[in-house]
């Protein structure tokens, strides 16, 4: 058994964020030592599945529906799929802003407003902020 201090400092995860965890059911507590919360040594797993799918840019609703009931991962393959595909399509749009700061750092032309790559990549960046907001409303919760 962990109390929430010992928990906080395995985890990294602040007690305060440990309780919010609790509040919304992701994690919880089996009695209490004192004042202090205990938890069962598998709430580290849940933590680091916590951790993981917030990393994965899972919402914690999100996670609350993979956890399951009992405390046991219930995966849904096709958003797994899903949000792998996301993040596919974020690390090519942060592949290609890298190359293209690498570009503006090393380009020839004296002002780079005037560079027709420049001017590419701020057109891009203005399209897809243009296409993100559309989204966001038709999606707010998504947002």
């Amino acid at each position: 058994m962990l109390d929430i201090s010992e928990l906080s400092r395995e985890s990294g995860f602040s007690p305060s964020k440990l309780r919010y965890y609790e509040e919304v059911g992701l994690i919880r507590s089996v009695g209490r030592r004192g004042l202090k919360r205990l938890y069962e040594d598998e709430v580290k797993t849940r933590i680091s599945l916590i951790s993981l799918a917030q990393t994965a840019g899972f919402s914690l609703g999100e996670i609350k529906v993979t956890m399951g009931s009992e405390g046991r991962p219930d995966l849904d393959r096709t958003v797994l799929a899903a949000k792998a595909d996301a993040i596919d399509v974020r690390i090519k749009e942060l592949t290609a802003l890298r190359d293209g700061l690498r570009h503006v750092m090393n380009c020839t032309t004296e002002n780079h407003l005037d560079c027709p790559r420049f001017q590419r990549i701020i057109r891009v960046a203005l399209t897809k902020k243009q296409v993100d907001a559309k989204r966001s409303k038709r999606n707010p919760d998504k947002g």
